[in-house]
């Protein structure tokens, strides 16, 4: 359908091509149509089978794809599958597992057999949260899980570009944390091969406490420094040798030798979004140096995210994708205003002069980048990081002149078995990065957690911002407004009362000093992703009961069949079981069940029960003033092929149809 409306609006602006507004009209509709087509077909391209229920010890057969290091464990994804007790047409295409047990080492190539319990891609927390079923969608991944015994080794084959590179990463990876101890070799890792598994919890909350998470996404960043420090080593090498210097365009080689270097870091660290922008962009600046042009301009910008949303659509709802490109989009608009000054000064000048230019576009880069992306990462973390300026002040300098240099070094020493001259230093500079993120970090009020930003208030701030960067007149100004206007959504976001997980294990309530109390664990996954949307710290358990007496805490009262609580006036009831149904139904406001209900409830005004769950996901509820106001999962998911509830519901209705 999409190929057809964008046909025919190609059309349309054919037959209107002499009526300029018309034009203009069609080609801005071709434009949206187009993207809607590209989804689609992306969408059939990548189908393939999803696990639609967990499957225990089953026997797993398969070809690792790629090996990451967790901490003490490892993730497998292993496609080429066979499944016991699975049909083949019913097979995923790629599992991704999760390795505790231990056992003999595992690389890319190699052949497999292992029990595992298998499980669908995990259904989001709660309305409006991480989607993974769609990223598990587009990267035909069918099913997680987690082995129960040793991998067995049937056969290896290292044929296949894509899994040379999986193994060259991986090798990469062992032998640089290998020769650097502790946390600065697994972050050694992460910058030279993009694998950040291996880094402790601790360091990834001082990076993202800091504001220096992004030093550890392979961004433009890195790329542009591989990239730059090559083509200025290729061309001060080759202007050292006279001849080729007076006969040969050096310059020109130097931007060939950097393409190279470029691509072969993005093969390397694993192609994410940001790098595949960063590439793009180097790209076609060194094709300008090629072809005698200048190429620093929001054109560049606009053709990176062509070429990655025609690709692959989907990545314009995940935070590297939106995130990368505020901020360079941000950046390009200040540069292009202020460039040219930049320029004049660092052309004349004393050394100190230039040394203080070139704090002070750091100083800029740093303001204006936090800037770009503080909607993003409160819309997509729920943190706003206060003192980020001061740490990227003197962290992005340090990585930029010190660390990256020495990370090309050891690529170069790596086939002679000498990385290890260059990784001392390498580490060294990491140490540094760390001390400045911890410190950072520790400071007073370091950051602010914040409610879960309302999605339109996100897309009023990104078209105020992009009416300012892409706009050069005065009106341009005219984008404050939207920026302001989004940003006073945080003023109305407004956090549920009530959360019910998909699985209808899990639910947390709202208690009187208006923190959240949490059923089962407090630090599950989905525990943690209704605090953080909660813009708090940490949530408290559920009053635990005795056999004999019931327990109560910040209103909430449990016994051994279920809690009872008061929300806005009006009772709560949480059913574990059916035997508490009967007085629930009787005495409660709202009543939610672990299990199914299956009569009437004269009291309650509202019932959730696990068949509810289970066709609409994640609930949300609200209660003011005597109203009930409830949102679901897949309400706002839609009818997608990755929504696993609209699968079950579809599956259901065929089995219906079919019956005589």
């Amino acid at each position: 359908m999409g190929v057809i409306l964008f046909g025919l609006t190609v059309l349309a602006g054919a037959g209107l091509r002499r009526r300029a507004p018309f034009l203009l009209l069609s080609i801005g509709l071709a434009g949206v149509v187009a993207g809607f087509a590209a989804s689609q077909l992306r969408s059939e391209l990548t189908a393939a089978p999803v696990l639609e229920k967990r499957i225990r010890s089953a026997i797993v057969t398969g070809r690792v794809v790629s090996v990451q290091s967790r901490g003490t464990a490892e993730r497998w994804l292993i496609d080429d599958l066979s499944v016991s007790r699975m049909a083949p047409e019913e097979t995923p295409k790629r599992i991704r597992l999760t390795n505790r047990v231990r056992g003999v080492a595992l690389e890319p190539g190699m052949r497999i057999r292992v029990r595992a319990t298998l499980m669908p891609p995990p259904s989001p927390a709660a309305p409006g949260a991480f989607d993974f079923p769609r990223m598990a969608w587009f990267a035909s991944l069918g099913a997680v899980g987690f082995t129960t015994s040793r991998a067995k080794i049937e056969s290896t084959d290292a044929s296949g570009f894509s899994i040379r590179v999986s193994r060259l990463r991986q090798r990469i990876g062992s032998r640089v944390r290998a020769s650097l101890d502790g946390t600065s070799g697994t972050v050694a890792a992460a910058l030279m091969t993009g694998d950040r598994g291996a880094i402790p919890e601790d360091v990834l909350d001082d990076m993202r406490d800091s504001g220096l998470a992004h030093l550890l996404a392979i961004s433009g960043l890195h790329v542009g420094l591989v990239a730059g420090l090559f083509f200025f080593f290729m061309r001060g090498l080759l202007a050292a040798i006279e001849p080729v210097a007076l006969r040969y365009p050096i310059k020109k080689w130097a931007a060939v030798g950097a393409l190279s270097a470029a691509f072969g870091y993005l093969l390397i660290t694993g192609a994410t979004v940001p790098t595949q922008r960063a590439f793009i962009m180097t790209s076609i600046v060194l094709v300008a140096v090629l072809l005698d042009r200048s190429a620093i301009s929001m054109r560049v910008v606009a053709l990176a995210a062509l070429a990655i949303l025609i690709l692959a659509p989907e990545t314009i709802l995940s935070a590297s994708f939106q995130m990368s490109f505020a901020a360079v989009v941000a950046l390009v608009a200040v540069y292009e205003a202020l460039g040219a000054r930049f320029s004049r000064g660092r052309g004349r000048g004393s050394l100190r002069r230039r040394i203080l230019i070139y704090g002070a576009g750091v100083l800029l880069t740093s303001l204006v980048a936090g800037l770009a992306t503080t909607p993003f990462a409160v819309f997509h973390f729920n943190r706003f990081v206060i003192y980020g300026l001061a740490a990227n002040m003197f962290a992005v300098p340090l990585t930029a002149l010190w660390i990256m240099p020495w990370a090309m070094v050891a690529y170069v020493l790596m086939p002679f078995g000498l990385e290890g001259l260059a990784l001392a230093p390498m580490g060294a500079g990491i140490d540094a990065v760390l001390w400045i993120a911890r410190t950072t970090a520790d400071w007073p009020g370091a950051v602010q957690l914040l409610p879960a930003l309302p999605g339109w208030g996100l897309a009023v701030v990104t078209l105020g911002g992009l009416w300012l960067c892409l706009w050069r007149r005065t009106w341009r100004y005219a984008g404050l407004a939207g920026i302001l206007a989004g940003g006073l959504a945080l003023a109305t976001a407004d956090t549920p009362d009530i959360l019910i997980d998909g699985d209808a294990k899990q639910v947390a309530v709202r208690d009187q000093g208006g923190g959240l109390r949490v059923s089962g664990r407090a630090n599950s996954f989905v525990a943690e992703t209704w605090v953080r949307r909660d813009g708090i710290a940490s949530a408290a358990r559920w009053p635990r009961p005795s056999d004999r007496r019931p327990a109560e805490d910040g209103g909430v009262r449990c016994d051994g069949l279920g809690c009872v609580t008061t929300i806005d006036g009006q009772i709560v009831a949480i059913a574990y079981t059916r035997g508490a149904l009967e007085d629930d139904c009787r005495s409660a406001d709202i009543v939610i069940a672990f299990v199914p209900v299956r009569g009437p409830c004269p009291s309650a005004h509202l019932v959730v029960d696990r068949f509810d769950v289970w066709r609409s996901g994640a609930h949300a509820i609200w209660l003011s003033d005597g109203e009930i106001r409830v949102e679901t999962a897949s309400h706002l998911r839609g009818r997608r092929p990755w929504v696993e509830t609209h699968r079950r519901v579809r599956a259901l209705e065929e089995r219906v149809a079919t019956k005589p």
